[in-house]
């Protein structure tokens, strides 16, 4: 159903890059959620009215959210594809970002209202009716919703969404809500416990945890988070295999949405090399990569020393003495200046986070450890840099 969907609505569905076919299959997405809840909420409002389940009554306030939620993202996807402005030279992709914020925030004032309800009828509980139309009707309500999560499983694996991906988890968190309105009534039909208030509180509490952990998964990349793993792999595999990169480092991720990637990040190249060819070999690799993986790089050139024997023992010292302490700590950028009195010797160390506060430490250990090699008298000259930052 899904491939014969994406056939019908998608042109050029098999290039999930494409912004058109992005806003196309974000649409398709919100579209079929929109009908789907809107024919599910009506069935379960007239069967919790007819039954007098505050639990199916939930469940179908629920499915009323959800559809609200697929405009939401539909409109989402429609205003993400804006070009950019002169107020927004970035683009409006975190459109998508909002939409998907927007949606757990109305989650959870159902969420809020529903557990309101489902406290009245705890406190004041009312015998539940059985029918097997009601039963029928969240056995379909099942079916339809672990439908929806495969299906947005599919388009948002296919251009990479996380608000759809959430979609298709919520739908799935569904499946699990229904089922437990339909044990609810059963239980109320078999036996002369009436338990529908509390099943309902738990529905209530499910939807609100639900919003919760959408919502953080929204707000984390507005507030700008780490790049993945994946992303930050693919741009260091594609600099290290370019000619001449002797090594690469101080990788940053601007993540403005989906096709809104900006990067930076340096690139050391032996000095010896002249300058305009390094500068050449440099505009290609920004150009390739935006080319060949939609990213805005931007690379700064350093020129390193690679024929001084003095400087790389000192190089690879410096490296021995710092790891002996924690084998996550690494240099760049390494210089040596010797004076009459004593030699500088200026280097960046990429630091984890969780050595932070310890700059001091770190420096004045390493500035023992060498001094006591009776070498020579060394300073140092450091910089810290957050190692999620660094790839050396």
């Amino acid at each position: 159903m899904t491939q014969l969907l994406l056939r019908l609505f998608v042109k050029d569905s098999g290039d999930p890059d494409s912004p058109a076919v992005r806003t196309a299959i974000g649409s398709l997405s919100g579209f079929v959620g929109i009908v789907a809840n809107i024919v599910l909420f009506f069935f379960k409002l007239l069967i919790g009215m007819f039954t007098g389940s505050v639990a199916i009554t939930a469940d179908a306030m629920n499915n009323l959210s959800d559809a609200s939620g697929a405009i939401v993202t539909l409109l989402g996807f429609r205003l993400a594809q804006r070009p950019a402005d002169e107020d927004h030279p970035y683009g409006h992709a975190r459109f998508e970002y909002l939409s998907g914020l927007a949606v757990s925030v109305m989650i959870m004032v159902i969420g809020f209202e529903l557990a309101k309800t489902s406290m009245e009828k705890i406190i004041t509980p009312s015998a539940v009716a059985f029918s097997t139309a009601a039963a029928v009707v969240l056995l379909g309500s099942i079916g339809v919703k672990l439908w929806l999560s495969l299906f947005n499983t599919t388009l948002g694996k296919r251009i990479r969404s996380s608000a759809l991906l959430a979609t298709a988890a919520d739908s799935r968190n569904d499946c699990i809500s229904t089922a437990a309105v339909l044990v609810a009534m059963l239980v109320e039909h078999f036996t002369s416990w009436q338990v529908d208030g509390y099943f309902g509180m738990g529905v209530a509490l499910f939807i609100l945890f639900s919003g919760w952990n959408l919502a953080k998964e929204t707000i984390s990349p507005l507030l700008g988070e780490a790049a993945s793993p994946v992303l930050r792999e693919l741009i260091v595999d594609y600099v290290s295999q370019q000619p001449h990169v002797l090594g690469y480092h101080d990788l940053m991720v601007h993540d403005y949405g989906p096709g809104q990637r900006f990067a930076s990040l340096h690139v050391e190249m032996d000095k010896n090399r002249a300058p305009l060819l390094c500068h050449e070999l440099i505009d290609d690799m920004e150009r390739e990569c935006f080319e060949s993986h939609g990213i805005h790089l931007v690379i700064h050139y350093d020129p390193v020393v690679v024929d001084d024997p003095e400087l790389d023992r000192m190089r690879q010292l410096v490296t021995h003495i710092l790891q002996v302490r924690d084998e996550r700590l690494a240099i760049h950028d390494f210089r040596m200046v010797p004076g009459e009195g004593h030699t500088n010797l200026i280097f960046d160390i990429s630091l984890p986070l969780d050595l932070k506060g310890q700059e001091k430490t770190i420096q004045r250990t390493l500035e023992n450890a060498l001094n006591d090699l009776g070498q020579g008298t060394y300073y140092t000259v450091i910089t810290f840099d957050p190692a999620v930052f660094d790839h050396t």
